[in-house]
């Protein structure tokens, strides 16, 4: 749960209140991951509770509701130490909605309809490039700038990923009996009938 565990590191620092955090958390990692809904921190700030995490004390004010502060717990440290050791592995899968809209248009097995799916895409993508650049020029810290480097790469991936589909896909829905004709991958028996052959 990397939220969870952004929080707990913001923590780690000094305690601080939901709005604190708020604001510590998009000051630390800049326009690219977008901003964290206040109901959403909440409910972390909850659960990291509940957990055992974090502890948290209401501090009165004279004018404004009581702020309530939260801190770091011993647990929440080992916790915080246990993320920070692993490697972050990608979760199972690759869901993307490019994907299904990839699936969508092939299966429509109509070609205006594929090119016009890659040429949005590919401008879209175009359009993140150019304005990355333009945050690039705004003198971001360290961190939100290498953030802003792993949103470029990740966008000339997917454009890779827009060519690679014109590619595979624009034979197959021009001409489906070609895609349907090629040859199966050779099975361990087939490859083993050649071999003893």
């Amino acid at each position: 749960m990397p939220l969870h565990h952004a929080v707990l590191a913001l923590l780690a620092d000094k305690p601080a209140h939901g709005y604190e955090l708020k604001s510590s958390f998009e000051q630390a990692v800049g326009d690219q991951w977008g901003g964290l809904n206040i109901g959403h921190l909440y409910q972390i700030l909850d659960r990291l509770s509940r957990d055992g995490l974090i502890e948290s004390e209401r501090q009165p004010q004279q004018v404004k509701p009581d702020r309530v502060v939260h801190h770091l717990t011993p647990a929440g440290r080992e916790e915080l130490d246990r993320w920070l050791a692993e490697p972050s592995a990608r979760q199972r899968g690759y869901r993307d909605d490019f994907f299904l809209k990839l699936m969508a248009a092939a299966q429509a097995g109509d070609q205006q309809t594929l090119d016009g799916v890659l040429r949005r895409q590919r401008a879209h993508l175009l359009r993140e490039l150019r304005g990355l650049a333009e945050a690039r020029t705004q003198s971001p810290s360290d961190v939100v700038a290498l953030l802003i480097t792993a949103a470029e790469l990740h966008v000339r991936a997917d454009l890779g990923v827009v060519d690679a589909a014109e590619q595979a896909l624009t034979t197959s829905v021009a001409h489906p009996e070609a895609s349907r004709a090629r040859p199966e991958p050779a099975t361990r028996a087939g490859t083993s009938e050649a071999a003893a052959g």
